[in-house]
């Protein structure tokens, strides 16, 4: 267990994983915190430093276990909830393949008690009784899934959010050279013990997270498990009428085409991204703890602070035309700005990883984005500390999960649907146990702890629910923080056997294609540019 007063660094703080594990480090009363970065809070080299991202609930399993809880407190807790907008979205197809996805995940919902969130649109009449700015769209054949309970968050705003709030709590930092990221320190046995930055500054610790996001791949070595890709975004300027038009309309996301939601509350501006698998750039890199005589060749971000002339491939820009012929053809021939990339780092699985590093203890990585991790912003640090404080099991770090010795040794490792019932859900982990006998509870029996899908709280069942049981076990394994823990773990060279990754065809590299780049003087990335003590924030 960390004691309270621990020295712990967070390097990469002043982005989403980063943000959010110091903001719940300080939640939980840790007193010694800081945030390094590169950049002040939101950093500049945050994918989620951006005006907006798409949130909601619409995911199944262990995800929609965490996007329900995240939502809660995009809805509820007071230093999200100004920036969460609950407009609805919609998941909308013109393709088969894509449809019967979306119609599988319909009904995950649905059996996991969460019918009342969604609802199935059948046909273009459908879509516009929801999205009736669509009016007009080309969407002809489209039909999808709406959910109620999602929109967007003002990404920008809700990280100068959280960073008022680690202030507040006294969370120190340090920026510029000496919170960028160079080199660990160990101990003659190989454990952490703090962070060299380019400037020579040397930050003791008694705990490192290592939340650097897309650029993580070329400052650490991770056996190759995540690789670093970049999105693309634009805006085009609406006049205030325009905007008011537009004032609480859904989120639209087409899985050919790509997405965009209600313009900014303030500014006005509407911003679209098209849909692809994204594109890497590839560089010459030697992060620490690698074979100090190669150089491989990499993907690692190209910042857009350190870049600002770059814009996105011209083939990237006819996609976002493509969007806005269809969707919004009234603003078809509006001048196209704010073109930037976003960048984030990918598991082949889809799934963050949130683990000790195994070979330097008090090591905490927290990066593999994934696409999944603005939306959960509010609690993706929570994972973290949870790992931290021993909630969820490590390999060989930080202890076991303390749940099992709350259970009698004869329950199985889910509680049946009427446990819950008053709540409307089960989790996932619940809805996989097929029951072999019923048993009341009673009031004598031991109260189970279940962290309940609709709040980021712990629940206790007060009514008599029924429990499944199944044969005696003679030692029980934690629960969800288990199977979390299986899901976040270090894990070269899994690939992704379970098909969860974002799938799609491999990325083209961003150096082979034309239209971006607009620094000529300098030479190609691909030739000349290496890692060394660059670090930045989670991507989103």
């Amino acid at each position: 267990m960390v004691a309270k007063s621990a020295r712990i660094l967070v390097v990469g703080g002043g982005g989403t994983m980063g943000s959010s594990t110091a903001l719940h480090l300080a939640r939980r009363g840790y007193t010694d915190i800081r945030v390094l970065d590169v950049y002040e809070s939101p950093s500049a080299n945050s994918a989620g430093n951006d005006l907006n991202k798409i949130a909601g609930t619409d995911s199944t399993g262990v995800w929609g276990e965490l996007s329900i809880e995240a939502w809660d407190m995009w809805t509820s807790d007071p230093v999200f909830k100004p920036h969460g907008h609950a407009v609805g979205k919609l998941d909308l197809t013109s393709n088969d393949a894509r449809e019967e996805e979306l119609r599988g995940k319909y009904e995950r919902i649905i059996a996991e008690g969460r019918g009342d969130t969604v609802e199935w649109l059948k046909d273009e009449e459908a879509i516009l009784c929801k999205a009736p700015h669509l009016k007009g769209a080309d969407i002809k054949g489209w039909r999808g899934l709406y959910c109620s309970s999602g929109g967007w968050v003002a990404a920008r705003d809700a990280l100068a959010s959280v960073a008022r709030s680690l202030r507040s709590y006294g969370v120190k930092t340090a920026f510029g050279t000496s919170g960028t990221f160079s080199s660990l320190l160990l101990s003659p046995d190989g454990s952490c013990t703090g962070v060299r930055c380019v400037d020579g500054t040397e930050w003791d610790a008694d705990l490192v997270v290592f939340a650097t996001g897309a650029w993580s791949p070329g400052l650490i070595d991770l056996e190759g498990q995540c690789e670093s890709k970049c999105w693309v975004y634009a805006h085009v300027q609406l006049s205030p009428d325009e905007a008011e038009r537009m004032r609480g309309v859904p989120t639209i996301y087409n899985d050919k085409l790509g997405f965009f939601m209600e313009p900014h509350t303030t500014s006005n501006i509407l911003k679209l991204c098209n849909e692809f698998s994204g594109f890497t750039h590839l560089t010459p890199a030697r992060p620490f703890g690698s074979n100090p005589s190669s150089s491989p060749l990499i993907s690692v971000p190209r910042s857009h602070a350190d870049h600002p002339t770059d814009t996105i491939p011209t083939s990237s820009l006819s996609d976002i035309r493509a969007l806005i012929r269809t969707c919004l053809p009234h603003l078809r021939d509006r001048p196209i700005i704010n073109q930037a990339m976003c960048w984030c780092t990918d598991m082949p699985d889809a799934r963050w990883l949130l683990c000790e590093h195994p070979r330097w203890r008090n090591l905490v990585l927290a990066t593999g984005d994934s696409g999944h991790t603005f939306k959960m912003l509010p609690v993706v640090g929570r994972e973290v500390v949870d790992l931290i404080e021993g909630k969820v099991g490590v390999g060989s770090g930080f202890g076991s999960d303390p749940l099992p010795a709350l259970l009698p040794e004869t329950l199985a490792r889910s509680v049946s649907m009427s446990t819950i019932g008053h709540r409307k859900a089960a989790c996932s982990s619940c809805l996989a146990l097929l029951p072999s006998r019923r048993v009341p509870w009673t009031r004598s029996s031991p109260h189970v702890p279940h962290r309940h899908m609709f709040s980021s709280r712990v629940l206790t069942s007060t009514r008599r629910p029924v429990l499944t049981l199944r044969a005696p076990l003679t030692s029980l394994p934690p629960q969800l923080p288990e199977a979390r823990r299986e899901l976040w773990k270090w894990r070269p060279g899994r690939g992704d056997p379970e098909h969860t990754g974002r799938g799609g065809p491999p990325p083209k590299d961003i150096a082979d294609l034309p239209g971006w780049r607009h620094d000529d003087e300098e030479p190609s990335s691909k030739e000349t540019e290496t890692v060394s003590g660059v670090v930045s924030t989670e991507a989103a």
